[in-house]
This record gives structure tokens, C-alpha cells and sequence, in this order.
């Protein structure tokens, strides 16, 4: 299973994580958030990283300006983007990962005009914020996954939730789980990424093992 490392921050807090070499590292460019990354440039880091910048409701072009700038591999729409608007990201030579927020229950039937218009789907727990909320959501509605197009798990992953995210790999709903994203659960504070405990979740014998077969994900 993949890693993605969300809401990244800061220059050597990025050093510092990129060396734990997660798949993916997530830079969220939305203003209202605080870990919204407003440096001039992302640090060197190696290429096996997917570079993953955060949207919400942006402008086309803003994203298109920051795909460019930071030469970025990914990018995750947070917002009501439509998937006309997704389709339009296509042919960026970029995955496209679109997110869907769950509380208790969920219409799957909204994927169905996506399943076109992105790579993978990502399922974080809808809260206050757009994203990095810092709480799980109940995974059992994921049993009712009705599409094959492997998705991201998110929402208020950390050390607290291993157990369960290790009967979770045990579940239907596991199937076509791809990567795990996490953020807040890490943090010292908003985007300060705490090292020692990621090294930690790195060792879980799960990752290890998934890694094998898979790659693992960490969240806005």
C-alpha cells in the first residue's frame, strides 16, 4: 500500500520527511488553510516522489501555474470541481486524484461521471475544513464501493489508528485501497510533520509488507 504525506510546510521539515521516502508529498495551494504552502519554491527532493499539489475550487489556470512552477506529478481536487473541469487536467501528463468526503453514509452514485475524468478516487472524512480535520470516518460505508478505480484513504490516520487500519486491509472494503494519506495526526503544529512518529507508522509490518505489492500515501 502507498504512503502520501500531506500539508507539507516547511523547507527542512520537507528535507526531513522526503528522507523517509513516502510515495507521494502533498503541498496544499488553498490560502484559507494553514498549511497552505506559499514558498517560492519546493526543496529538491528525489525524483521517486510524486509531488502532489492540493486544490480547492481553484482556478484552472492557477493550477496549471503551479503544475508548472513546482513541476508538480499529482494533483488533488478538494473541492466541487466538476469532472468536465478534471477532464480538462487529462492530458497534463499528471495523476488526477478526486476527493469525496464521507461522514456516516455516502451516494456513490456521484463517482460514476468521475470514473473518466480521474486516476484515483480519495475518501476523507468531511468536517469543518476542506481537509486535515484530524478524525476518521466510519470505513464501513466503504464496504458498498461500487467502483474498481483504486482510491486513497484519508481523514485522522496516525500511530492511535494502526489496529484499525490493519482490520480495515482485512475488509471488502480494503480491495481497491491503494494508498494511505495522512497529515494532522503527524503535525507538531499545522504543516510541521512530526519525524520520529512517521518513522514509526513507516515500520508497521503492514506498510512493509504492501509496499511489496503496492505504495502507501499521508494527507492534507
Amino acid at each position: 500500500m502507498k504512503l502520501k504525506i500531506c500539508g507539507m510546510k516547511y523547507k527542512d521539515n520537507i528535507k526531513q520527511v522526503a528522507k523517509l521516502q513516502p510515495d507521494y508529498l502533498g503541498f496544499i495551494f488553498y490560502e484559507k488553510s494553514a498549511r497552505n504552502f506559499d514558498s517560492p519554491q519546493i526543496p529538491n527532493i528525489s525524483s521517486k516522489i510524486k509531488k502532489t499539489g492540493v486544490f480547492v475550487n481553484a482556478d484552472l489556470d492557477f493550477i496549471l501555474e503551479k503544475i508548472s512552477k513546482h513541476n508538480l506529478h499529482a494533483v488533488q481536487l478538494h473541492g466541487k470541481e466538476s469532472p468536465e473541469y478534471c477532464k480538462q487536467l487529462q492530458n497534463k501528463n499528471i495523476e488526477i486524484i478526486k476527493v469525496f468526503s464521507i461522514k456516516d453514509e455516502f451516494d456513490f452514485s456521484v463517482l460514476k461521471p468521475y470514473e473518466d475524468a480521474c486516476d484515483y478516487f480519495l475518501f476523507d472524512t468531511k468536517g469543518k475544513h476542506p481537509g486535515g480535520n484530524g478524525y476518521t470516518f466510519d470505513w464501513n460505508v466503504l464496504d458498498n464501493y461500487p467502483s474498481t478505480k483504486p482510491f486513497f484513504l484519508s481523514g485522522g490516520l496516525g500511530l492511535h489508528e494502526v489496529e484499525d487500519i490493519q482490520q480495515f486491509t482485512k475488509s471488502k472494503a480494503s480491495k481497491h485501497c491503494y494508498a494511505l494519506d495522512v497529515n494532522s495526526k503527524f503535525e507538531i503544529e499545522p504543516g510541521l510533520k512530526n519525524i520520529d512518529d512517521l518513522k514509526a507508522f513507516k515500520k508497521i509490518p503492514l506498510l512493509a509488507k504492501k509496499k511489496k505489492r503496492l505504495t502507501t500515501s499521508i494527507s492534507t
